[in-house]
């Protein structure tokens, strides 16, 4: 009697390992490489690789050039952007964050875009700020209802604003967000006409921010700058300093006015 040998399953670490050993073997090859090559260098047999290989180019991670052929993806390229610009723009701005944080001695957040949410990747406070909630550096927060987020959709085009409406719903966090498109739309293009954004405790009751934009040496938007404040603290002459710190942190990323795209 025949006894079949029965393959281990493959656990989510091997597939990892897996796509990892076929991306390594693509990034050595300046030309796209067959698939016979692939699982030469490898060591996988040709019918794992043309699975995962597959399912790569899928997810953008590895274009397929023609039958049988393939090369590292455009999204290597743009996840890689985001991560040097991330790291460069918190490079860049702690000192002047902590120079801020110190004139006004509020929380001050440094923020990026990761889809339809900011994200919040470094943070200079005090427990002195008298911040009833504070959001941890990793937190997140709708677009709508934060100032930074509202930058990063006042560069959007209306169409693609439209779209992040339909996705997410507006939904809201208490009386004050802004849950209506009218409405949003208005308040981006008052965004667009002052060059920051206001948190009027639309994502937290009794506390208010204020934003400017942080943009790299291409003129692109790549982080947002707020002081957040208890609402009856908030002092409109921050608006200033907030501008001026931004401006120095986009300055040390290569940024010139005349590159605004």
């Amino acid at each position: 009697m025949k006894i079949e040998t029965l393959e281990p399953p493959k656990t989510s670490i091997q597939v990892i390992e897996r796509m990892v050993a076929l991306l390594d073997a693509l990034a050595t090859y300046p030309d796209p490489v067959s698939l016979k090559e692939l699982s030469k260098v490898s060591g996988l047999h040709p019918s794992t690789a043309h699975r995962i290989l597959n399912d790569m180019v899928v997810t953008r991670f590895v274009d397929r050039v023609e039958p049988g052929t393939y090369r590292l993806g455009m999204r290597l390229l743009e996840l890689g952007n985001v991560v040097k610009s991330r790291l460069s723009v918190r490079e860049a701005a702690l000192d002047f964050m902590r120079a801020l944080h110190k004139k006004t001695q509020q929380t001050v957040n440094l923020s990026v875009r990761q889809g339809d949410e900011i994200v919040y990747i470094d943070r200079a406070f005090s427990e002195r700020s008298g911040m009833q909630v504070v959001r941890a550096i990793g937190g997140r927060g709708p677009l709508h209802l934060t100032s930074t987020g509202k930058l990063f959709l006042s560069v959007d085009e209306a169409k693609a604003i439209r779209a992040y409406a339909t996705r997410t719903g507006l939904a809201g966090h208490n009386k004050n967000s802004i849950t209506d498109l009218t409405k949003l739309e208005r308040e981006l293009s008052l965004v667009r006409a002052r060059g920051y954004a206001r948190d009027n405790e639309e994502l937290e009751l009794g506390v208010r921010c204020m934003a400017a934009g942080i943009y790299d040496d291409g003129g692109k938007l790549v982080a947002g700058l707020s002081i957040s404040a208890p609402a009856d603290r908030l002092q409109e002459d921050w608006l200033d300093d907030l501008a001026q710190t931004a401006s120095q942190i986009s300055a040390a990323l290569g940024f010139r006015p005349a590159s605004v795209a």
